[in-house]
């Protein structure tokens, strides 16, 4: 019987993380359309758009610390990184390093545009909202990293996978 954290067992632990991101997005798309019956579309855009302009910061603090990561830890500290983000848990993603100042992230399998896919909805527009978090993360994890949108709903999606972004170390 589990009555606290500490009865866990790794698979259990490793599941209710899991949980736990499925959670926290379930509060985001709730709080989201919450706004959105409210105040519309743009204005629930704006809200999420500073919304994530704080959490990404935060979230990118606690895991570089986390993984004591160092301050210019580079294209390989972001790639770690990346891997530990709330995201992570909960979609499919993938790094391909083209070149040694070059990181190429792309989310493979999204939970909430194959899930508005399957209800026949119109993908959810999160580039304006995709910009501001990814460059934020990035910075965090190390300022001289620029980031650039390859593709992000509204942009169609390109078939293999729902957004993309390229980092580029700057030295």
């Amino acid at each position: 019987m589990l009555n606290n954290k500490e009865d866990l067992s790794r698979e259990q632990a490793l599941e209710l993380l899991e949980d736990f991101a499925k959670r926290w997005l379930a509060h985001d798309g709730l709080w989201f359309q919450s706004i959105e019956q409210k105040r519309g579309i743009e204005e629930a855009i704006e809200h999420d758009i500073e919304a994530w302009r704080n959490f990404t910061v935060l979230e990118a603090k606690r895991i570089k610390e986390f993984l004591q990561l160092p301050d210019q830890g580079g294209l390989d500290a972001l790639s770690r990184a990346l891997n530990f983000r709330l995201y992570a848990f909960v979609n499919e993603q993938s790094i391909e390093r083209p070149h040694e100042r070059t990181l190429i992230f792309k989310m493979t399998n999204c939970r909430v545009q194959s899930a508005r896919q399957r209800k026949q909805m119109a993908a959810f527009p999160c580039k304006p909202v995709g910009e501001v978090e990814y460059s934020l993360f990035a910075k965090t994890i190390d300022p001289r990293i620029s980031t650039r949108c390859l593709v992000c709903p509204p942009d169609a999606f390109p078939g293999d996978f729902y957004c993309g972004w390229e980092f580029t170390l700057n030295v």
